[in-house]
């Protein structure tokens, strides 16, 4: 079992063969890196196409913002109207029979005691007390309700009075 030379066209040859691979290597993952980048960059006309629908997306989300404020504004628009004040007192409501009830009771007994206030000041049945009042009732809890409170009473054409705190 001898081995046998290659002759030197045997050897020329494999030469070209591994020298020729590296470089059909290296064109094909050439040609594979601009098939990713061609792919990569979209034409000019993809391009503004693709920022028209963006733009239209956008103006789409803008109009949907302004119809919804112009909602708003109708819907407090409504709530004014709604509010045609008759009569309009500042009052400030002396709170000091809240104290004689037992403590978890006390709270409770001011917002009767405003209520009634009101109706025997105001002349009338249907009392609605606003959110922030009632806050500012409750900002101590049931035990220490305010010794007093500053308000502001509306009373509107169907005759109920909402009670608001008082603006310095």
């Amino acid at each position: 079992m001898s081995k046998k030379e290659p002759t030197s066209e045997e050897v020329s040859a494999e030469e070209e063969e591994v020298s020729e691979s590296p470089q059909e290597e290296s064109k094909e993952t050439a040609g594979e890196v601009e098939e990713e980048t061609t792919e990569e960059k979209p034409s000019a006309e993809e391009e503004t196409a693709a920022e028209e629908v963006e733009e239209k997306e956008e103006e789409e989300a803008g109009e949907e913002e302004k119809v919804e404020e112009e909602e708003e504004e109708k819907e407090e628009a409504e709530e004014r109207e709604e509010i045609e004040v008759v009569e309009e007192r500042t009052y400030t409501i002396p709170l000091r029979k809240v104290w004689g009830p037992p403590r978890g009771k006390r709270t409770p007994r001011a917002v009767r005691l405003l209520r009634a206030f009101v109706k025997h000041h105001m002349k009338v049945e249907n009392v609605e007390i606003s959110n922030e009042v009632n806050e500012e009732l409750w900002a101590r809890g049931i035990r220490k309700p305010p010794r007093k409170i500053t308000v502001r009473l509306v009373k509107d054409k169907e005759g109920r009075v909402i009670v608001y705190p008082a603006t310095a």
